[in-house]
């Protein structure tokens, strides 16, 4: 909860950040990100990607691609796996979120 607010992550999203863990620059980062990610984990559920989530991307994902709009993967699975569960994108990355139609997204 953030507020009167229910906060989830996707697990697409998770593993955007886990991602970083491994990117880090030096072992002290690279524990810092670790202890990070668990203490965000003990306070958000993980959504799953689902059979349905997958069916929803690769509709909208045609459907954009047929008009000329390509919305990159990662962000679109995000995108879908929020929508499927009528939640809104927090990001500061609204230039791709904003291509996913019916999406509500908020600027970080």
């Amino acid at each position: 909860m953030a507020g009167d607010q229910e906060v989830a992550i996707s697990t697409v999203g998770l593993t955007e950040i886990v991602h970083a863990i491994y990117r880090a620059p030096s072992p002290s980062v690279r524990s810092r990100r670790e202890a990070f990610i668990g203490d965000l984990l003990a306070f958000l559920d993980v959504v799953p990607y689902t059979r349905s989530t997958a069916f929803l991307a690769g509709r909208i994902d045609g459907e954009q691609r047929a008009l000329g709009i390509t919305i990159p993967s990662m962000d679109l699975l995000i995108g879908v796996t929020a929508l499927e569960i009528a939640y809104s994108v927090v990001t500061a990355n609204l230039r791709h979120f904003n291509l996913i139609p019916g999406l509500n997204v908020i600027a970080l």
